[in-house]
């Protein structure tokens, strides 16, 4: 399943780079949080999770570095969910330059009430928009 599918290009800053030469190792959390948000917002705003007492957050960040992002270089991330079941969701994200596939990230994750700070079910309204989207790319 590719569903809530995203693409994102990046900017890579000064700041960005460590003392190697090429993008930070914590850089790249950053990059696929802007990503999250981005797909949030596109799909399912936050703001109507927040607004109900509910958070998304992450359980495990995996990430393969497969070749460095240097400074100048134009990467392009892309995104999408790979698995939903009633309680968590997987997150799957690719960083290129051009063709070359540069890092590949896995993100496994839950919501949660925030008063309680406890686990719930995936709300029912972001079930809907996975549906609704694998409707809209069957067609």
């Amino acid at each position: 399943m590719r569903a809530l599918y995203i693409e994102h290009d990046i900017n890579v800053s000064t700041y960005d780079i460590d003392f190697a030469g090429h993008v930070s190792n914590t850089v790249y959390l950053r990059w696929l949080e802007d990503m999250r948000l981005k797909m949030f917002d596109i799909f399912c705003p936050l703001q109507q999770f927040l607004e109900n007492g509910q958070s998304p957050i992450l359980l495990s960040t995996e990430i393969q570095y497969k070749r460095a992002i240097k400074l100048f270089d134009k990467p392009k991330g892309k995104m999408w969910l790979s698995d939903l079941s009633l309680s968590t969701l997987t997150i799957e994200a690719e960083i290129f330059l051009s063709e070359s596939l540069c890092t590949r990230a896995k993100h496994v994750g839950v919501f949660v009430d925030i008063a309680r700070m406890k686990p719930i079910r995936i709300p029912k309204v972001f079930h809907e928009a996975v549906k609704s989207y694998l409707s809209t790319e069957s067609v």
